[in-house]
């Protein structure tokens, strides 16, 4: 299986200005890799460096030693080196990120949210529509809502909307960071769905699941990074 993201002994640590420049470690020595088709999700307590793997994936984190590589189409990319256009770039056409937090815009509406994320990677305006449709719908998004900006919206609305706009694009890896939390079991199980179609058409998923069943229902394999973060810590 190819190898679509591999991370070779990635480590990161804060610095905290404000306190005399001291020195908080999170990881070191990451290594890890995921596959076309697979899912991989971060196991281990709160606070364990999980999210900011993820960061350091998408680009958001840089790492203080170790290669973040991404395939690119015909080419690879590392992320703990690449110029931040070059990163800009990668997420235009394979690097996606699902969080459960949206960033509405005023006066945008949650249909056109999603059409927009699907605009940005090429995806043709009628063929951009039909999917967000089709997304938020799945995703038990009241059709009523759609012209509406989502700003008003509930919280699980909204979280709703932006897994539609992480999922509506043809992104060859995927970061999932707690896409399920809070969500009723009826849309985790439409999550679920989602993941396992991404996986079938082979694209290359790592995530956050604090939520067991999800879990394992959608992992391949888990990696604890308790072992990661000790070793920062020693």
């Amino acid at each position: 299986m190819t190898a679509m993201l591999r991370l070779e002994r990635v480590s990161k640590s804060f610095v905290m200005h404000l306190q005399d420049g001291k020195v908080l470690p999170v990881v070191s020595g990451v290594s890890l890799e995921v596959a076309a088709g697979e899912c991989v999700v971060l196991g281990g307590p709160s606070g364990a460096g999980k999210s900011s793997i993820l960061k350091m994936i998408y680009g958001n984190y840089r790492c203080d030693s170790g290669r973040i590589l991404v395939r690119d189409r015909d080419e690879t990319v590392d992320v703990a080196s690449a110029e931040p256009r070059r990163i800009v770039r990668l997420r235009r056409t394979t690097l996606g990120y699902v969080s459960q937090f949206l960033r509405a815009i005023p006066r945008v509406s949650a249909l056109d949210l999603v059409v927009a994320a699907a605009r940005d990677q090429g995806v043709a305006a009628d063929e951009a529509e039909a999917r967000a449709r089709g997304l938020l719908g799945q995703l038990n998004v009241p059709e009523r809502l759609w012209s509406l900006p989502p700003a008003t919206f509930s919280g699980g609305e909204q979280q709703r909307v932006n897994i539609a706009r992480g999922f509506v694009g043809d992104h060859a890896v995927l970061l999932l960071d707690e896409p399920t939390a809070s969500l009723d079991a009826r849309n985790r199980a439409a999550v679920v769905d989602l993941i396992q179609t991404k996986k079938r058409r082979g694209v290359a998923l790592i995530g956050i699941f604090h939520d067991e069943d999800v879990r394992d229902r959608v992992a391949d394999r888990i990696v604890d990074v308790t072992a990661f973060a000790a070793a920062a810590a020693a």
